[in-house]
C-alpha cells in the first residue's frame, strides 16, 4: 500500500495557502481602519459603556413622578395564657398588604425627572466627543505611518545618492583629480545617513506598532497619498461660519449648556423645598386567624380597603432650605461661567485649527517649489563639480537639502489633511464621512 499518496493529495492545499499568507497585505483606507478601532479600542469601548450607564441613569428619574407599589406579607404564632378565666392556646395570625401611592404635587420629583432628561443630552454629547475624538487618533496614527515610511524611504534615496557621489569621490582621488577631502567628506555623510536610517527604520517600526494597537489588526498597510496631492480649502473661507457652526455643533458646548440647564432645575429643586406634597395613596389589607383570636377561638378574617391623599407640609428646617437655594443659585452661576469659558475656548481653538489649514496649504505649495528649485540646485551643482567649478560638499549638501525638502513636504501634506480633520473637530462637525471624503485623496 502506498502511504505517501494521501500527502501528495494534500500539497496543492497547502500551496495555495503558502500563497495566501505569503502575498502581502491589502492596504486599508482611514474610514475602514476607523471602523475597526470603533470595534477595538478600549478607549471608545469605555465611553460607549459610561453612554449607556448615563441613559440608564437618567431613566432612574423618572421613578419619582411615577406611582409605587408594595406588597407585604407576614405571618406570626401567639401564644394565650389566662388564668381567670382559665385559657391556654395558640394561634396564628395571617396577614397581607397590598399599598401604592402616586404622587400629584411633587415639583422636586418634576425637577428630578427634567435633570434627567438633560442628563442624556449630555451623555449624547459625550459620545459624540469620544466618536471624534477616536477619529482624529485614527487618523493621528495613520498619517503617521505614511509619514514615516516616506522618511525611511527618502532616508534610503539620500543614502544611495551619498554612496555615488562617495565612490565618484574615491574615483577621483584615484586618478589625482580631487583631494582626500572630497573622499573623507562623502564618507562622514554617508555615515550620518546610515545612521538616520536606522532611526528612520525604527521610527517606522514604533509607528506602525501604534497604528496596530489601536485598530486591533497586525500589519496594518495604510493607503499611500496620490501624488501630486491637491488640498482642498476650508468651505466655507470665512472663519467667522466656522466659528458660528461651533457654537451650534461643539459638543464641549452643548455640554456646558445642558450642565446650566441642570444648574437651573437643581435651584427649582432646592426651592421646592419650602413647597408642599400631594400623593394619592391606596392600600388593601387582608389579616386572617384560623384558629382564632384573644377575643375568639374560631376562624376570623379582616378585609380592609383605603383610599385617601397624603399632603404634606414642611414649616421650619432649621434654614436648611434657604441656604441650599444660595448654594443653587452659585452653582447656577458657576455652570454659566464655564459655558462662557467653553464657548471662548471652542472660537480659540476654531480659529486656531482654521488659520492652521490656510497657512499649512500655503506651505505646501512653497515646499513643492522649494523642491523643484532644490532638485534643479542638485543637479546644476552635480554639472559644476562634473566640469570643476563645484567641490564634493556642495554636492553632498545640495543633496541633503532635496531629500530634507521632500521629508518637509511630506510632512506638510499630512498636516493640512489632519489639519481639516481638527478643524471640524474644533467645530463639532467632524464625523465618519469626512473619512469617506478623505479616502478620495489616497491611492487604491
Amino acid at each position: 500500500m502506498n502511504l505517501l499518496r494521501p500527502t501528495f493529495a494534500y500539497w496543492p492545499l497547502a500551496a495555495a495557502l503558502a500563497a495566501i499568507f505569503a502575498a502581502p497585505a491589502r492596504a486599508e483606507s482611514l474610514l475602514e481602519l476607523y471602523d475597526s478601532a470603533k470595534a477595538y479600542d478600549a478607549t471608545w469601548q469605555s465611553a460607549k459603556a459610561q453612554y449607556d450607564a448615563n441613559l440608564f441613569r437618567a431613566e432612574q428619574a423618572k421613578a419619582g413622578i411615577l406611582p409605587q407599589a408594595n406588597l407585604a406579607v407576614g405571618v406570626s404564632r401567639s401564644n394565650l395564657d389566662n388564668t381567670v378565666p382559665a385559657v391556654e392556646r395558640g394561634f396564628t395570625t395571617q396577614s397581607g398588604t397590598v399599598s401604592a401611592s402616586q404622587p400629584l404635587y411633587r415639583p422636586a420629583n418634576f425637577a428630578t425627572w427634567q435633570q434627567g432628561k438633560r442628563q442624556v443630552e449630555q451623555a449624547q454629547a459625550q459620545l459624540t466627543a469620544a466618536s471624534q475624538d477616536l477619529i482624529i487618533r485614527v487618523s493621528q496614527a495613520y498619517f503617521d505611518v505614511l509619514a514615516a515610511q516616506d522618511t525611511l524611504t527618502f532616508v534610503q534615496a539620500q543614502k544611495t545618492a551619498v554612496n555615488e557621489q562617495l565612490a565618484s569621490a574615491k574615483r577621483n582621488f584615484e586618478v589625482g583629480t580631487s583631494t582626500i577631502t572630497d573622499t573623507r567628506e562623502a564618507q562622514a555623510r554617508f555615515d550620518l545617513v546610515v545612521a538616520q536610517e536606522i532611526a528612520a527604520d525604527n521610527d517606522l517600526r514604533v509607528k506602525k506598532l501604534a497604528l496596530d494597537s489601536l485598530v486591533g489588526k497586525p500589519d496594518v498597510r495604510p493607503n499611500p497619498l496620490v501624488i501630486p496631492l491637491d488640498v482642498p480649502a476650508p468651505q466655507p473661507a470665512d472663519v467667522n461660519a466656522w466659528v458660528q457652526q461651533g457654537e451650534e455643533n461643539s459638543p464641549a458646548i452643548q455640554q456646558a449648556r445642558t450642565a446650566v440647564e441642570i444648574a437651573q432645575l437643581e435651584t427649582e429643586k432646592a426651592r421646592a423645598g419650602h413647597k408642599p406634597t400631594l400623593d394619592l395613596t391606596l392600600s388593601y389589607n387582608a389579616t386572617r386567624n384560623p384558629n382564632g383570636n384573644t377575643s375568639v377561638a374560631t376562624s376570623t378574617r379582616a378585609d380592609t380597603g383605603t383610599v385617601g391623599l397624603q399632603f404634606n407640609m414642611p414649616l421650619f428646617a432649621g434654614f436648611s432650605t434657604q441656604n441650599r437655594i444660595r448654594e443653587t443659585l452659585s452653582l447656577e452661576e458657576k455652570a454659566q461661567a464655564d459655558l462662557e469659558a467653553t464657548r471662548r475656548n471652542v472660537a480659540q481653538a476654531v480659529r486656531t485649527a482654521f488659520f492652521g489649514v490656510v497657512s499649512g496649504r500655503g506651505q505646501v505649495k512653497a515646499l513643492e517649489a522649494a523642491e523643484a528649485s532644490s532638485q534643479s540646485a542638485l543637479e546644476a551643482n552635480r554639472l559644476g563639480y562634473q566640469v570643476g567649478v563645484r567641490i564634493n560638499i556642495d554636492v553632498l549638501n545640495s543633496q541633503s537639502q532635496l531629500f530634507q525638502t521632500k521629508r518637509d513636504l511630506a510632512q506638510a501634506r499630512y498636516t493640512v489633511l489632519l489639519g481639516q480633520l481638527r478643524l471640524r473637530q474644533a467645530n463639532g462637525t467632524l464625523m465618519p464621512e469626512d473619512l469617506a471624503r478623505l479616502n478620495q485623496l489616497v491611492a487604491r
